[in-house]
C-alpha cells in the first residue's frame, strides 16, 4: 500500500509534489510533440512518451480544456490550439520583431539598393514599424508609423492573404477598396484572385497601386507557430525597379523573410 501518493496506470508512484511537476513536464512534452508533428493521436503520443494511454488521454483533456490543444472531430487527432497563440501574443512581439529584423533589413537594403520596410497588421491597416534605406534611394521619406491600405500595398496583400476568410471579409467591408491611384485594385473578385496567387507563390507585388511611379514586392514573416506576424518589402521607382523581372531579388527577399522568421522562432518544415 502506498500512503503518500497514487499509483499511475503506467506503474509509477505519484506523490502530490512529484506528481504535479511530472504532469507539467509531460504536458509540455505533448505540446512539443504536436508542434513537431503537426497532429497526433493518443496512442502515438503515449508510445513516444512511454506512458500509459489513459495517462496521455488525461493530460490531453486538460490541455483541451485550456484551449492549448484542439481535437480534430473528423480524424480524432490532436493539434495545437488557439490558446497557444493567446500566450504567444502576450509577448511584446512587435518590439522584438523590430529588434530581430533590423540587421536583416539593413543588409537587404544594401543588397537591393532600394528602400526596405517592415510592416505589421494593426487596426485594419498595414503599419510600417521600421525602415532601411538603400544607397540608390532617391528620396528619404520616412514611412515608419504610416498606416497604409492593405489592398494597395505589397505588404498589405501579404498580410491579407494570411488572414482567415472571415477576418479578411470583415476588414475589407469596413475599409472598402478606395483607389489610391488609377492602378489600384478596387474590384473584390480581382483582389481575392490575386491574394490566392500571393499565398501560392509566397510574395505580393504592387505596380503603382499605392503611389504613381513606385513598385513594391513583399514576403511574409512567421512566428514560432507558423502564423504570419509581419511582412518585409522592397520598393523602388518604376524606371529601374520591376520585381517580377528580378527573380534573384525575390529569392533574396524570401531568404531575408525566412531569416527574420527564424529569429522569431519559426522552423521550416
Amino acid at each position: 500500500m502506498v500512503a503518500s501518493g497514487a499509483l499511475e496506470p503506467d506503474g509509477e508512484v505519484e506523490g502530490p509534489q512529484q506528481g504535479g511537476v511530472q504532469s507539467v513536464d509531460r504536458a509540455l512534452a505533448i505540446l512539443e510533440i504536436l508542434a513537431r508533428q503537426g497532429h497526433a493521436g493518443v496512442s502515438e503520443i503515449a508510445d513516444e512518451m512511454g506512458i500509459h494511454k489513459s495517462t496521455a488521454s488525461r493530460l490531453l483533456s486538460s490541455l483541451v480544456n485550456r484551449e492549448l490543444v484542439h481535437q480534430n472531430s473528423e480524424r480524432g487527432k490532436y493539434q495545437l490550439g488557439f490558446g497557444i497563440l493567446r500566450l504567444a501574443n502576450s509577448v511584446p512581439g512587435r518590439l522584438s520583431l523590430v529588434r530581430e529584423a533590423r540587421p536583416v533589413l539593413e543588409r537587404l537594403a544594401e543588397d537591393a539598393k532600394e528602400t526596405v520596410n517592415l510592416a505589421v497588421l494593426r487596426s485594419n491597416y498595414a503599419v510600417n514599424v521600421d525602415q532601411a534605406m538603400g544607397p540608390s534611394t532617391l528620396a528619404t521619406y520616412d514611412w515608419v508609423g504610416s498606416l497604409t491600405p492593405l489592398h494597395a500595398t505589397s505588404s498589405g496583400k501579404v498580410l491579407l492573404a494570411a488572414l482567415p476568410a472571415e477576418d479578411r471579409d470583415r476588414i475589407l467591408k469596413e475599409t472598402g477598396l478606395p483607389p489610391r491611384t488609377p492602378l489600384t485594385i478596387t474590384d473584390r473578385r480581382r483582389l481575392e484572385k490575386e491574394l490566392v496567387e500571393v499565398s501560392h507563390r509566397g510574395y505580393g507585388v504592387t505596380r503603382e497601386e499605392y503611389e504613381i511611379g513606385i513598385n513594391s514586392v513583399s514576403v511574409p514573416i512567421f512566428n514560432h507557430v507558423g502564423a504570419v506576424i509581419g511582412a518585409v518589402s522592397v520598393s523602388g521607382p518604376v524606371f529601374r525597379f520591376d520585381p517580377e523581372e528580378m527573380p534573384e531579388l525575390i529569392e533574396l527577399l524570401k531568404e531575408g523573410g525566412l531569416e527574420i522568421s527564424a529569429r522569431m522562432g519559426y522552423m521550416r518544415r
